[in-house]
């Protein structure tokens, strides 16, 4: 069995068509029709624009779009896949709640000083001769 890459281009010059003509069919670049008939996938931009292309280009040879894909898919299989440990994350978590906990800390602290100013109480801001305290009385005030 032919490789997706060898397959398409055999199929191109069955109907007597070059690179370039594939290309102004299809709007391919010529390289990106070199690197997928050389089977070089990993070459072009990524899989999205691949299946694009392999697309474009089964229509412009006129093969089935579906077994081309199928073909392409089959081809690019991974047989297994290694699970990446998973160690740092909780460390991660630690030191953030860690920072969220000093945080929240912090705006309690400003928060509790903000209201301590806000409901202090004012009778200590007015002048010595307009408080009580001062042992002048309004009605003395008055009579002058």
């Amino acid at each position: 069995m032919d490789s997706i890459g060898r397959w398409l281009k055999r199929a191109r010059e069955e109907r007597a068509m070059s690179v370039e003509e594939i290309s102004r069919a299809t709007r391919i670049p010529v390289a990106s029709i070199e690197r997928i008939e050389a089977d070089h996938f990993d070459d072009l931009p990524g899989e999205v624009f691949v299946r694009g292309f392999l697309k474009a280009y089964a229509r412009a040879v006129a093969l089935p779009v579906e077994d081309v894909l199928a073909r392409y898919t089959a081809s690019r299989r991974v047989a297994w896949v290694t699970p990446l440990p998973m160690v740092a994350a909780p460390q991660r978590s630690r030191t953030k709640r860690f920072g969220v906990a000093i945080a929240f800390v912090l705006l309690l602290i400003l928060f509790t000083l903000a209201l301590s100013i806000v409901l202090r109480p004012r009778g200590h801001d007015m002048p010595h001769e307009l408080s009580d305290a001062g042992g002048v009385r309004p009605a003395a005030l008055l009579q002058v």
